[in-house]
Parts: C-alpha cells; sequence; structure tokens
C-alpha cells in the first residue's frame, strides 16, 4: 500500500490579508491536515507490504510480446495482461547482454564488470554479499527461488551438497537447474542436494536441417545426464514448481509475505515447445516456444488469482537479455524479435540488453500506464528496500537507483537513474547518459559479426533518441561528449558510485 499525499500552495496566497478569522480557520486546518497526516502514517506502519513475484524470461527479445510490437507473430496474452494492469517501461536494460553476469546484476545491485573473476560454473556472489533476498528475508519474507540460477555452485562431488548456491544467498527453498538448458551436466537440484545426480551421458543436438543456425533450435551440448532427466520435461516442471509454491505458501495461512523468483530456462535453447504449442506461433519453434513461455507466467498469475492474492502481489516480469535472432531469421518469419533494435543478444548494441519490463502492483502503479524512465534489473535492489523501508549495509547494492518514484503518478525524476552501463559477451562496458550511448570499441562487442567492425572511428557514439537503430556513428562529430562520457565510464570502472544520492 502506498498513499502519497500533495498540497500546492499558490504563490499567490503570502499576498493575500489574512483576518483574525482567517486565521483561526487556517490554524484549525493545518491541525486537522497534521492529524491526518498521523493517521495516514500509522496506517502505513500497520500495512502489510506486498506479496512479491519476480518473473524472468531467459533470452526473449523486446520485440517478442505483442504489448511491445503489435506486428508480433506470438500471442503473449498473459504478458499483455500484466501491461495492460500495470506499467509497461519502454528503456529498461539488463546491466549484460549475456545470463551470467544479469543474473549477477540482479541478485546483488552491482553491475557485473565488479563480479569476482572466477572459475567457469564457481559460485559468483561473495560470502556475505547482500542479495535482493537475503534483504527481503531479514525482512521477514518468506524467500522461494524456482528455476535457472547460473551462478555457480561449491561442491566436492557432484552427487553432494552444493554450496553457496539460492539457499547460501537469502533464499529459504530451491528448485531449478545449475545453469542454462543447452550446457552439461544436466540435473535438478532441490534446495543443496541433486535429485538426482548426473550419472548417464547425453549426446549433443542441434536443429540445422530446419534452417537454423547450429546454435539455435534444438540446441544442447553433449554431456553428464541425469537418471529420468528429459529436456523437453524442464519448462512444464518449472511451472508446476512455481505453481506450487503459491499453492503451499497460501495453504499455510503464514503471517509472513512471499517472494517468489521464477527463473524461467526459456525461450533460451533448446526450443523444445511441447505439443500443445508447436506450430501455433507464427515464429517457427523459436515462436511456438515463447508462446509457451507465456502460458508458464499465465499459470503464476492464475495462482494468484486463485489464491485472491492478486491485489496484494507485487509481479514484476523481464528477461535477461536478449535473443539469438539473425537478420534472416527476421526476413524468414517476418518476425522482429529484436523489435526496432540493433544486434541480439551478447551485443553491446541496444538489443542485447534493452529488455521488456513490466511492473504490475494493483492500488500503487496505476494499470496500462508506460515509462520512458532509465531503468535497470540492478535497480531492484534500492526499489525493495524502499518499499520495506530498509537501509541497506553499507557498500551493498552499489550500483542500485530506487525505481519506486517511476511507478507512481507524479515521480521525483531528480532521485532516478541518469546513467547506466551495460556489458557485452565480451566484456565491452557501454556507457549511456541522457539520450547518448558511447561504446568504446569498433563492432557490436558480442555474437553479431559486423562488416564495419575494422573500419570507421575507433569507438561508437549514438542519439538514442534520433537514432534508436543505433545507424548513425557520432564519434567524430562530438568529441567533447565521448570525453565526458568515458571519464564517467572510467570513474566507475574504478569503484565510484554513479547513482545519485
Amino acid at each position: 500500500m502506498m498513499v502519497l499525499i500533495h498540497t500546492d500552495v499558490p504563490g499567490t496566497l503570502r499576498n493575500f490579508p489574512i483576518t483574525r478569522r482567517c486565521h483561526h480557520m487556517l490554524l484549525m486546518f493545518l491541525r486537522y491536515s497534521a492529524c491526518l497526516v498521523v493517521c495516514f502514517a500509522s496506517t502505513l506502519v500497520e500495512a502489510k507490504m506486498p506479496h512479491i513475484v519476480l518473473i524472468m524470461a531467459d533470452d526473449m527479445g523486446y520485440g517478442d510480446p505483442t504489448c511491445y510490437n503489435p506486428n508480433s507473430k506470438i500471442t503473449t496474452k498473459h504478458i499483455d495482461r500484466l501491461a495492460a494492469e500495470g506499467m509497461r517501461f519502454t528503456d529498461a536494460h539488463s546491466p549484460a547482454a549475456v545470463c551470467v553476469p544479469t543474473r549477477y546484476g540482479l541478485m546483488t545491485g552491482r553491475y557485473p564488470f565488479r563480479m569476482p573473476n572466477v572459475e567457469r560454473h564457481k559460485p559468483r556472489i561473495n560470502r556475505g554479499r547482500t542479495t535482493i533476498a537475503s534483504l527481503l528475508r531479514d525482512q521477514g519474507y518468506e524467500t522461494q527461488m524456482v528455476g535457472k540460477w547460473h551462478l555457480g555452485f561449491d561442491f566436492d562431488d557432484i552427487s553432494e551438497e552444493h554450496r553457496r548456491g539460492p539457499v547460501d544467498n537469502g533464499f529459504d527453498s530451491y528448485f531449478g537447474i545449475p545453469r542454462s538448458l543447452d550446457i552439461p551436466p544436466y540435473y535438478y537440484l532441490r534446495d543443496r542436494l541433486p535429485v538426482a545426480p548426473p550419472t548417464g551421458m547425453i549426446a549433443a543436438n542441434n536443429s540445422v536441417e530446419e534452417g537454423w543456425t547450429p546454435i539455435q533450435g534444438a540446441f544442447w551440448r553433449e554431456g553428464a545426464l541425469a537418471p529420468g532427466f528429459r529436456h523437453i520435461d524442464v519448462l512444464p516442471r518449472f511451472s508446476d514448481e512455481a505453481v506450487a509454491v503459491i499453492d503451499a505458501y497460501a495453504d499455510s495461512n503464514s503471517e509472513n509475505r512471499l517472494f517468489l523468483y521464477f527463473a524461467l530456462p526459456a525461450p533460451h535453447t533448446p526450443w523444445l515447445p511441447t505439443e500443445e504449442y508447436s506450430g501455433k506461433s507464427g515464429a517457427g519453434m523459436y515462436g511456438d516456444f515463447a508462446q509457451q513461455v507465456d502460458d508458464c507466467i499465465g499459470r503464476v498469475l492464475d495462482a494468484l488469482d486463485r489464491h485472491e492474492m492478486t491485489d496484494e502481489t507485487l509481479v514484476i516480469f523481464t528477461s535477461d537479455n536478449g535473443p539469438v535472432w539473425y537478420p534472416h531469421d527476421t526476413e524468414r518469419f517476418d518476425h522482429a524479435s529484436t523489435g526496432p533494435l540493433r544486434g541480439m543478444k551478447g551485443d553491446a548494441w541496444e538489443a542485447g540488453h534493452r529488455m521488456p519490463f513490466i511492473v504490475r502492483w494493483p492500488g500503487t502503479v496505476t494499470a496500462g500506464t508506460m515509462s520512458d524512465q532509465l531503468i535497470c534489473h540492478v535497480d531492484l535492489m534500492a526499489t525493495f528496500a524502499d518499499i520495506l523501508n530498509a537501509t541497506l549495509p553499507k557498500g551493498e547494492g552499489l550500483d542500485s537507483v530506487n525505481l519506486l518514484p517511476a511507478l507512481v503518478d507524479h515521480p521525483d525524476r531528480t532521485t532516478l537513474r541518469k546513467t547506466l552501463i551495460s556489458q557485452s559477451s565480451k566484456e565491452v562496458l557501454g556507457f549511456r547518459k541522457g539520450p547518448w550511448k558511447l561504446i568504446p570499441t569498433r563492432g557490436s562487442g558480442g555474437f553479431t559479426r559486423s562488416t564495419d567492425a575494422d573500419q570507421g572511428p575507433e569507438g561508437q557514439l549514438y542519439n538514442l533518441d534520433d537514432d534508436l537503430g543505433e545507424t548513425t556513428n557520432l564519434w567524430d562529430d562530438h568529441p567533447q561528449i565521448v570525453e565526458e562520457l568515458t571519464l564517467e565510464l572510467a570513474k566507475a570502472q574504478a569503484g565510484v558510485r554513479t547513482a545519485p544520492e
């Protein structure tokens, strides 16, 4: 619950002659107003904080949901429902254009270039680091996670206890997979233990014969496999588990609030729509799989409805980075998974990290609204802290900016995000300030092979207000802006907080 009290006293009132009667009436009004403020404050203290459901898709493009792209060939009625009942952001970003660094930023409120440099698949979050889950748990929330972790584990034997995963980073319980569904070994975890250790093997798979590149389609790598584990079962299984979390919470009559982080492993590869969804979209097996993702989201929303939790729940939907979607895919299907943006997953260009981001919070966020406020996944840390009236420990959530003012009708934009740092798959850091975007190298910095990567200026500068598709490089035209943004990026890399205080 949020109450906003706004008073606006015209300046002309200061010169208005006040009689003794007027003076008395004014004093009575002020006393009454003070009483109202106290009453409202008391109501706020007594009011329960919202349940929070955070849903993150994996590799879903900016142009996939119909609410972002009316010409989408994918039916996304449940994502569209969230947009109709909440606020849709058009300038929201993941902190990176690939999975692992984005999830680090989401969990810690820190840009991923600050992430520890460790061996692949080792724990990425330092011991004792505050996460959004530990923040909420410390404030009395029941914290549950279902889905893809991809921030590493520490274990001596893969069949034994996995340490430093979700339940050691603020979650009360966890069911999921350790990393992406195309990276072995393939097995489920519940809390710290494998449901069944990966004792078998599976051969590599791809769908080249269907016209996709080798890293698209029903693609996975060869590796260890748990008995009974089938890739096609994972998305339905996760949906069952997420719904079960809500059902169990509702049946428990708990006095605490619920935080559910539903980290979908899709529509990341392997694209494996079940029979019910095969051929249902106009964007091939990718579109079919994305449509199945939408229905998984619908199942969670239906569970909230069924238990009459909807009006008390803050729901956030987003994606971790852009899709693996080439220009020839857009031509084949007449479907722009990346929308009007340049590039794709992995790139420093916008399609790599500009994401769908929708917030539904009945009674606080006005339904059917849209915001062009610049925001980032790292901002959830400071936002949750403000909702809970909690203070973050010193040094935690270093890059997080409270986006709560953007969710209300009269935002104070002076406290909102002014700059953004995004990271490509090759760890190229792009810097955004206002409409200006700096990429301090040539080319995409990621998966897209650029024909002009070795030509032209040594870096890239775009005015996104005029050129959202990043087609006109202004690096040579505005050297003073290049210098200014380069200096600010260097300060941030040196550990200086770029967020408004």
